[in-house]
């Protein structure tokens, strides 16, 4: 196998209702977006250093529909603010638990349905 250096991940997900998922991130989330094809047919957003890209079905990603079976885990200084903010807006999976393994986190889905779990070291 050749060697490679691996510089950045950036999840590329699916979205079949780009304007909803701009208007989540952008005004939920406070993400930006940062590119976008004019078609709304792909986007970039940002908040921070996490990026996340969406595109709209098509020849090369044409999956009958959106599926992730995990978890987007993003890590937040701001975890108790997170909750009491989001808490009201979203789709809660569980709430803001403090755990043994030492993280205090929440997990909402997004308008796609996807998870995103947000966490803070104790």
């Amino acid at each position: 196998m050749s060697t490679y250096t691996a510089t950045k991940l950036t999840p590329m997900l699916d979205s079949r209702d780009m304007q909803a998922t701009l208007k989540f991130y952008t005004e939920t989330l406070n993400f930006t977006c940062v590119a976008k094809l004019d078609d709304l047919s792909w986007v970039a957003l940002q908040k921070d250093s996490i990026e996340i890209m969406f595109s709209t079905p098509n020849e090369h990603r044409n999956m009958p529909k959106q599926i992730m079976s995990g978890s987007l885990y993003i890590k937040t200084n701001e975890v108790t603010d997170l909750w009491e903010t989001l808490k009201d807006q979203c789709e809660i999976c569980y709430p803001l638990e403090d755990f043994e393994f030492g993280m205090r986190e929440f997990a909402i889905y997004d308008n796609n349905g996807y998870l995103l779990q947000f966490g803070q070291d104790l």
